[in-house]
Parts: structure tokens; C-alpha cells; sequence
């Protein structure tokens, strides 16, 4: 199962929240209380956010944080790459030193393709998509035919 981390989740809470009042500054505890997210882990979701430049902080007595683009600039992908580090669904997406079978490996490759597109989805939603209502899922049909190659 492909399974995010709960800080990741977090951040995208957090994100939304602050996304939905984008034009002002935003302290930790008003983000914490908002959100419901304990206020040491929505701080430390915040500096990680800031080191990875989704988030801009402001020094001060009226500091805060603020959202370091517009919610149509900040991907799903930036957000889970700042919290989980690159975007790979198997060791050999990111680096082949990793993997005893690499050498004979013959799927690298379509791991790679799959790798990217899974990223490219991740890279085309953005904080903006995340904020708007939700919309019941589409039923999919897929023809039977591909179900037999």
C-alpha cells in the first residue's frame, strides 16, 4: 500500500487552511486551534514547510506564516517532497545502488515510467484543487478486452 505519513497529511490540512485566507499572516497556535493538529506538531510541520519554501515566516510581535506562492503554484508533489523526500515508489526510482537485483533487473525501466507518471498527477494538483469542494468520485468503466492483455 502506498501510505503517506501522518505529517505529510498534516501539511496538507495546515496548507489548506491557510490557503482558504491566503491575503494574511497566520501564527502557529491560530493554525493549531484551527486544524485541530497538536501546536508542537503543527510548529514543526511549519518550519519544515518554511526550510522547503511552500512557507514564508515573518519575524515579530505580528509575524507569522504566510504561503511562499499563490495555492495555484504549490503542487501536491512540492509538499510531499518537503515532508517525505523525493517522489519514488520503489528503491530503484530514486537510486539503483539500493537493490541486490539491479544488474538483472529487466522492470526498471517501467518502474521509472510509472515513477513519473505517478509524479506528473502529483505535480498537476495543486493547493488551489485541494480547496475546492469535493466532487463524488466518477465511475470508471474499462472494457472488458483490456482486462484480457
Amino acid at each position: 500500500m502506498l501510505k503517506l505519513s501522518k505529517l505529510t497529511d498534516y501539511a496538507t490540512v495546515i496548507l489548506s487552511y491557510m490557503a482558504k485566507d491566503n491575503d494574511r499572516l497566520h501564527g502557529a497556535f491560530e493554525i493549531a486551534e484551527a486544524t485541530g493538529i497538536a501546536q508542537p506538531t503543527a510548529s514543526k510541520i511549519l518550519k519544515i514547510l518554511v526550510k522547503a519554501q511552500v512557507l514564508a515566516s515573518t519575524r515579530g510581535a505580528k509575524g507569522g506564516y504566510s504561503l511562499a506562492k499563490s495555492p495555484d503554484r504549490i503542487t501536491v508533489a512540492s509538499v510531499i517532497s518537503a515532508l517525505e523526500g523525493p517522489i519514488a515508489l520503489t528503491e530503484c526510482s530514486v537510486s539503483h545502488k539500493g537493490c541486490e537485483q539491479a544488474s538483472g533487473c529487466r522492470i526498471q525501466g517501467n518502474w521509472h515510467v510509472i515513477n513519473q507518471r505517478v509524479s506528473q498527477a502529483l505535480e498537476s494538483v495543486t493547493l488551489a484543487d485541494m480547496i475546492l469542494p469535493s466532487k463524488p468520485p466518477h465511475e470508471i468503466t474499462i472494457p472488458v478486452s483490456r482486462l484480457y492483455r
